[in-house]
């Protein structure tokens, strides 16, 4: 303060307070500054979760950065005044010290001070702190988006104004938005490649997503994979079958494949055989079995899955447009499209993707491709075929013999294994790192 004294009597006393009012003004600077990238660099999810625990100051983040416009134009207008104020009184002093030469001195130091402590500073530690540094800003900057909202308004409309002269329409309406299903996939991806979340989570979480996008002929069990029961056979017969199968649910049919007559639970079936004392022959099969439950294959995920929840159910058989049986469909087969393939201790079935040491893939011919593009991370398309071996057969125009292959989207199917018109087995060869590159 002895230099502010000594200055003041050399060059009047009204020095003092200017030099002051500057320092004050790039405070507010620095504030402005600091406020606009914390309130925009903030976490949406974040402040929503401190509202809801009771913290009003993030309520007030939320509502601010709803109108990111008004936000941005009264921080603006607020730090350019607050700039142009402190360099014109800087100017004004330096002139009075140094004459003429003050302005460019006024220049200089107004650059280096405005870059350094009004924009570099507070910016870079609200860039590190952006939800601290928006919950201590909020109320202040509420206030100054209110004080300065006639005038943001007006320059906003000029703005507008303008740029519909060249053409260009920013109005919410014209604004192309990006989907919260595309957004929500873009930081899962972010995060992965940052390493915070590994790949299974990144799956499982992008699956969610997915639900709505992915029908239950693309999951379902084929009829030709589904172990049914003839209604027609010996109650012992049909006991014998059910404790020697894997599923606890199993169709019954008569006279025809086709003609589903009921869903027999091996629970009901084993309490039926209690109450008659264990004489098999003495069950009414058809009696304890469930109704059968169809429901069309271009049902999605997330509709069957709703409605296995609503039912109470976890079967359901798959018909197409013409009410031909296609296939079945358990709340399993959709929980595995969340969370992978889910097995217990009676699973004898190896892997249907095994890796081999020349690099190359032996694959069931039932695996779908969205699995195996999951799996592996490969991008074959499935908008022609949901199998492997449908891919196969789409791209051959024909169904191949044993032994032939096919180069499908740089990678190469071999065709191992295949019984009468459906091929069971084949090896896959993805495209090599420098051919890929190619």
């Amino acid at each position: 303060m002895n230099e502010l004294g000594v200055i003041a009597a050399m060059f009047g006393s009204d020095i003092v307070p200017s030099i002051l009012a500057i320092l004050l003004l790039l405070a507010i600077s620095a504030f402005f500054s600091g406020s606009e990238t914390a309130l925009t660099a903030a976490s949406r999810a974040r402040m929503h979760h401190l509202e809801h625990e009771g913290d009003r100051r993030a309520g007030i983040v939320s509502r601010l950065t709803e109108h990111k416009d008004q936000l941005i134009g009264a921080l603006l207008l607020g730090n350019n005044v607050t700039n142009i104020l402190a360099s014109s009184l800087a100017t004004s002093v330096l002139i009075r010290i140094f004459g003429s030469a003050g302005v460019v001195y006024a220049t200089l130091v107004m650059t280096a001070l405005v870059l350094i402590f009004a924009e570099v500073l507070p910016k870079t530690y609200a860039i590190h702190q952006p939800d601290k540094a928006a919950l201590a800003v909020a109320r202040s900057a509420r206030f100054s988006v209110r004080l300065f909202s006639p005038v943001v308004q007006a320059v906003q409309a000029l703005v507008r104004l303008t740029l519909r002269l060249f053409g260009i329409d920013v109005t919410a309406d014209a604004q192309e938005l990006i989907s919260v299903s595309d957004e929500l996939r873009g930081t899962f991806a972010l995060h992965a490649i940052e390493g915070s979340m590994v790949k299974q989570e990144r799956d499982m979480l992008g699956s969610i997503l997915d639900l709505d996008l992915v029908q239950i002929g693309d999951v379902m069990v084929h009829r030709r994979n589904m172990e049914m029961v003839d209604a027609d056979l010996p109650p012992s017969e049909i006991v014998a079958v059910v404790l020697g199968s894997a599923h606890t649910r199993l169709p019954l049919w008569r006279d025809d494949p086709d003609n589903i007559i009921g869903v027999l639970h091996a629970r009901d079936l084993l309490r039926a055989l209690n109450s008659v004392g264990g004489q098999v022959d003495r069950i009414h099969i058809a009696g304890i079995a469930a109704e059968p439950w169809f429901v069309p294959e271009t049902t999605t995920l997330r509709e069957q899955l709703n409605e296995f929840r609503r039912r109470r159910a976890h079967f359901a058989l798959v018909v197409d447009e013409y009410g031909a049986l296609m296939g079945m469909v358990t709340l399993v087969d959709i929980l595995e499209e969340i969370v992978g393939d889910i097995r217990d201790e009676r699973d004898t079935q190896g892997g249907r993707v095994r890796q081999q040491g020349d690099g190359s893939y032996i694959v069931d011919g039932t695996v779908t491709i969205r699995d195996l593009n999951r799996q592996l991370e490969w991008s074959l398309p499935d908008e022609e075929a949901s199998t492997v071996a449908g891919l196969v057969i789409d791209a051959a125009k024909a169904i191949p013999d044993v032994g032939q292959t096919f180069a499908v989207h740089g990678f190469t199917f071999e065709i191992l294994r295949r019984q009468r018109n459906q091929l069971t087995q084949l090896r896959i060869r993805p495209p090599q790192r420098h051919e890929a590159a190619d």
